[in-house]
């Protein structure tokens, strides 16, 4: 009889599956800010290094967040991501050049929408 075996919990797929996501996140937001900060200039060692110092950065703490959010309660869950959210796209968008009261403004928009999603999707799955 020829059955399949369930797979093992702590498999390395499964474990290489949890890293995934945030390696890919740190590596895209590197290159975002790194190619917004280079502005159509030549690639400097000192770009290459802004962008992955911001990866590694971003990526740490959607890691730390990932860990410690579960254990909160919904409303500060919501929060705690409403706030990597729009601390992460005020600073992309402050490197543009733009104002600061043009970058928190946007930054404060984006938040108010992941607070409104995160909220929501907390609120009706507990």
């Amino acid at each position: 009889m020829a059955h399949a075996s369930p797979a093992a919990t702590g498999s390395r797929a499964a474990a290489s599956a949890h890293w995934a996501g945030p390696v890919l996140l740190g590596i895209v937001y590197g290159i975002w800010a790194a190619g917004i900060r280079r502005d159509a200039g030549p690639i400097t060692t000192g770009n290459v290094l802004f962008g992955v110092v911001t990866g590694v950065i971003v990526a740490a703490v959607f890691v730390a967040l990932h860990r410690v959010a579960p254990a909160l309660p919904r409303e500060l869950r919501a929060l705690s991501w409403t706030a990597f959210a729009g601390i992460a796209f005020g600073y992309l968008y402050s490197l543009t050049g733009a104002s600061i009261l043009r970058s928190v403004v946007m930054s404060l928009l984006v938040a108010a929408g992941v607070f409104a999603v995160t909220f929501y999707r907390y609120y009706t799955t507990e």
